[in-house]
């Protein structure tokens, strides 16, 4: 089995893909899409050069080895993605090979939390309009897609985990639920500046409390990204 985990920047990405990592039967792979996104943009985000260098800058090469390259070998795949990583004229078809599953988080949270690493993020940078982008495709060409909100994950760990196990048709083990501090071994170079809390971290934080306050120039951010978050909400998974 391959899942794909399609989120936005700061959606508790990480912690899922550490609580996937903590399985013994899975493979992680972080942002394969991320050198590629960078080189192709120009966009000048934190460690450019470092990124690029690590990783494959041509998405033909990316997506042949999400299919079929070989890993270490376990039973199953997790793969992490950033939404706004894969760009107008990258192929999709390949999705149709994976288990699509939509990491959703209120966008009001998502601009305070990116908005701390990156300033004058845009929609575009948040990830929003191309989320629903790729889950109107896995839409459109009959496949299954699932979509599960941070918020209800922050919520209830154990419940989320076993209601995302049982509809991927995987076993959940406890295991998923703690990973050690200081990361994971498939963490992609970008790691030591955005992973910083989740390294500190041994599980899932708390659950999440009220919306923060937004300056105006974020809160029109929150009114553009809004439309795309509710309309993916409609389809979560409830537990």
């Amino acid at each position: 089995m391959q899942i794909a985990m399609w989120s936005g920047p700061r959606n508790l990405s990480t912690a899922m893909m550490y609580a996937f990592g903590a399985r013994p039967d899975f493979d992680i792979i972080d942002e394969p899409f991320y050198a590629a996104y960078l080189h192709k943009t120009g966009i000048n985000h934190p460690m450019r050069d470092e990124i690029i260098a690590s990783q494959q800058i041509d998405p033909v090469g990316v997506i042949d080895d999400l299919v079929n390259k070989k890993y270490q070998g376990k039973s199953h795949r997790y793969q992490k993605h950033m939404t706004q990583h894969v760009l107008e004229g990258f192929d999709l078809t390949w999705m149709n090979e994976v288990t699509n599953v939509f990491l959703i988080r209120h966008p009001a949270r998502v601009i305070k939390s990116f908005g701390a690493k990156l300033n004058n993020a845009t929609i575009d940078d948040i990830g929003f309009k191309q989320q629903l982008n790729l889950f109107n495709y896995v839409s459109e060409i009959g496949h299954r897609r699932l979509v599960i909100d941070s918020f209800d994950i922050r919520k209830d760990p154990r419940s989320a985990l076993e209601c995302l196990c049982n509809e991927v048709g995987l076993e959940f083990i406890s295991d998923m639920l703690s990973w050690p501090k200081g990361g994971h071994k498939s963490d992609g170079v970008w790691a030591k500046h955005w992973y910083g809390a989740v390294h500190l971290s041994e599980g899932f934080s708390e659950e999440e409390k009220d919306l923060p306050s937004l300056d105006a120039f974020h809160r029109d951010i929150l009114r553009k990204a809004l439309p795309f978050y509710d309309a993916l909400a409609e389809n979560k998974l409830k537990f």
